[in-house]
């Protein structure tokens, strides 16, 4: 019997594949394909990407089991016949903040905090415009026809373990990591809200079924595994895909639940109850492993829950990398020029302070806002300050975060750095003067893929526990906290 497993990391940016062997975790080989830009896009372009990334990373022939994590709240409607109503909107897509208001206020009668609070104990989040549950309101507002058509509402991952399963509207699942970001389903109470989800889409849809964190969901379909064999996924997001036929495994990969991205992370990084995620890519998002629910009326904290029965209560920021990203481009310098100049700065970048709400921003909840850069002087007009702010108004966001999780009792023990941003030298080492702690930075990795296959592995063994894989090593960054970094920023922040 094959002990290979794959993860799949379906993000927003791209599909990345790893194989690794079931019992010590060893890489064997691994794929990536982009996906397009956007924040709305066609779920066919996930399904050609994960055939591409497949491909890369020698296909599931002889892999045993397979799990798809997928970027969180995005909302894939499909028909009564399986097909795609219309393209995904993802959870950077902001469209819907006037939806979340109004959802808020209608739950509390009118009243907003009352809203806010009904919500919490609901669900444990407060909606905002990422969650699907605005993103269903503001389907049935603005393209009435296109929720009229709508039979089914479910996630990114969902979506690929469904194709992956053949594609049957009645085997559609996903897992309570990823169900507990939709809005309409109690991370607390493990059950979905209909009457939330209801309120939002103005009908009845059909919803995933939650598996447990080893439950399987079934296997790869025959003919599915065969055109991914040939190189292929496919296919134009219905039930079936064209591609040239290939051999079938005798045994097909089993199907693990799958989960979330943040989920997914931290079951490959081997979070544990007192861990905090700290983690820079695409957004910013700060998370901690705990044994107890959170429900946060004022919405800074989302009451997630985790990949293993436990709990995930998250904050995010809708601007992280991206934003070093811009700051180099202005610069006209790479980002490892952008972390030296940076560097080369003294804390406080001469008084330069960076809101980098260059996307709106979702903690705090401002879905209209754009970036400021407050306090320039002909004296700090350098590079190097600029380089400076940027990297603290990131960092000063995320540490916002992890106060909020601290103020919900939730106990920090040691905090994770990671994402594609922690990789730059000025985050790491900035990184403990912003959050006033030191900070552990693993080895770079896929962890979140490393997550889907640790959960494909965890489904083999028989769901009793995960198995104990040690991926990588940290290197601990310390320095002395800058308090009034952070005092500034948040002058600013509340200006």
């Amino acid at each position: 019997m094959s002990m290979l497993v794959a993860g799949i990391d379906s993000s927003t940016q791209s599909c990345k594949v790893v194989i690794r062997d079931a019992r010590t975790g060893a890489l064997v080989r691994a794929g990536q394909a982009a996906h397009p830009a956007g924040t709305e896009v066609d779920p066919a372009a996930w399904w050609l990407a994960l055939g591409s990334a497949l491909a890369g990373a020698g296909g599931l022939g002889d892999v045993a089991a397979v799990s798809v994590a997928g970027q969180q709240h995005g909302m894939v409607c499909l028909d009564a016949g399986g097909e795609v109503v219309r393209p995904a909107l993802l959870w950077n897509d902001t469209r819907s903040a006037a939806a979340a208001a109004d959802l808020v206020a209608e739950l509390g009668a009118g009243d907003r905090e009352r809203g806010a609070a009904a919500w919490a104990a609901a669900v444990g989040s407060v909606p905002v415009a990422a969650f699907t549950v605005t993103k269903l309101r503001w389907l049935a507002e603005h393209e009435p026809e296109a929720m009229a058509r709508s039979a089914a509402v479910c996630l990114p991952h969902d979506w690929l373990t469904w194709r992956l399963s053949g594609g049957e509207l009645d085997v559609l699942r996903t897992d309570r990591g990823d169900a507990s970001g939709t809005g309409y389903w109690s991370a607390a109470v493990g059950a979905y809200r209909q009457d939330l989800l209801r309120l939002a889409a103005g009908r009845d849809l059909a919803v995933p079924r939650v598996l447990g964190p080893a439950d399987p969901a079934g296997e790869v379909a025959g003919e599915v595994l065969a055109r991914l064999a040939g190189g292929t996924a496919g296919g134009t997001g219905g039930r079936t895909a064209d591609g040239p036929p290939a051999g079938t495994a005798a045994c097909p990969p089993r199907l693990g639940p799958g989960t979330g991205d943040n989920a997914a992370a931290a079951l490959g990084l081997g979070a544990q109850a007192g861990d905090v995620v700290v983690s820079i890519g695409t957004s910013g998002t700060v998370f901690a492993v705990s044994a107890a629910a959170v429900a946060d009326s004022t919405g800074t904290i989302a009451g997630f829950a985790d990949a293993t029965g436990r709990f995930l209560p998250l904050v995010c920021t809708l601007n992280a990398a991206r934003v070093l990203v811009a700051a180099a481009s202005l610069l006209a310098v790479d980002l490892d020029r952008l972390a030296r100049l940076a560097l080369s700065a003294r804390p406080g970048a001469g008084g330069l302070t960076m809101l980098p709400y260059l996307e709106g921003e979702r903690t705090p909840n401002r879905p209209e806002a754009t970036g400021v850069l407050h306090g320039l002087t002909g004296r700090n007009a350098t590079p190097e300050n600029f380089a400076r702010a940027a990297v603290e108004g990131v960092l000063c966001g995320l540490a916002d975060g992890l106060d909020a999780i601290r103020a919900a009792g939730v106990s920090v023990r040691r905090v994770l750095l990671i994402g594609g941003g922690a990789r730059s030298e000025a985050v790491q080492r900035i990184a403990p003067a912003v959050l006033g702690i030191p900070v552990d930075v693993p080895e770079p990795g896929e962890y979140v893929a490393d997550g889907a296959a640790l959960q494909a592995a965890w489904l083999l063994a028989g769901g009793q526990a995960p198995p104990a894989w040690t991926l990588s090593g940290t290197r601990r960054y310390e320095a002395d906290p800058q308090p009034a970094v952070r005092e500034r920023y948040a002058a600013v922040r509340d200006a």
